[in-house]
């Protein structure tokens, strides 16, 4: 799997850290920095507000909270440094 040109610097590292950590059967990593323009948190330069769609199946037997604790923790860096907000839909295959 791999990032989605159009993402920048932030939002391929994400695609990475997801694909090596969970080797999902689809995910999906959404800039929607654009959206929150001039709101807490923003960035000037974007790539502060993501949404990413999962499917893995790491998740299986998992709850909800758990699968978003598990791309949270994958994800910590990214969270501490840059990102204000990461919406989160995740499944199993």
């Amino acid at each position: 799997m791999t990032a989605d040109p159009k993402l920048g610097p932030v939002g391929q590292r994400i695609t990475m850290k997801l694909t090596q950590g969970f080797m999902p059967a689809a995910l999906q990593v959404i800039d929607e920095s654009h959206h929150h323009a001039g709101h807490s948190g923003s960035r000037s330069d974007g790539e502060s507000h993501f949404r990413v769609v999962i499917v893995a199946e790491a998740f299986r037997g998992k709850s909800r909270v758990e699968q978003h604790r598990m791309v949270n923790a994958a994800l910590a860096d990214e969270l501490k440094e840059r990102v204000h907000a990461l919406a989160i839909q995740s499944s199993v295959p």
